[in-house]
């Protein structure tokens, strides 16, 4: 693997992003500087610190970085369930973000579990 863009798990987080942006396009205008922020703020928190944790210098600093990521889609699940308790869009609306991120989630945890088994 040559970049942090080979790995699968930062693809399916880039789609999550991705799908979190158009998501929230359909919120509140009132909400642009409130959970609409948040939420964009935290999945693009889920790439960047895969991204950092592939280029690190040294395997602690790898786990740590995709602890970190995980920690971003825990506070990006908890933002999607406000929203949609909230009733910002159709729930239907939120289907495809929630499964991009029960994926990602899966997929850290895993690597995060090879990663401390190295350690």
């Amino acid at each position: 693997m040559n970049s942090y863009k080979d790995l699968i798990v930062w693809q399916k987080s880039m789609q999550l992003a991705q799908e979190v942006y158009k998501l929230t396009e359909s919120f509140p205008k009132t909400e642009i500087y409130g959970i609409s922020n948040q939420l964009r703020r935290a999945s693009v928190s889920v790439i960047s610190n895969i991204a950092e944790g592939f280029s690190g210098k040294s395997l602690k600093e790898n786990t740590q970085f995709i602890s970190i990521a995980f920690g971003s889609t825990s506070e990006l699940e908890t933002q999607l369930l406000l929203a949609k308790d909230l009733s910002f869009a159709h729930e239907s609306n939120f289907y495809k973000a929630e499964e991009l991120l029960l994926e990602v989630r899966k997929m850290l945890n895993s690597l995060f579990s090879k990663l401390k088994s190295k350690s």
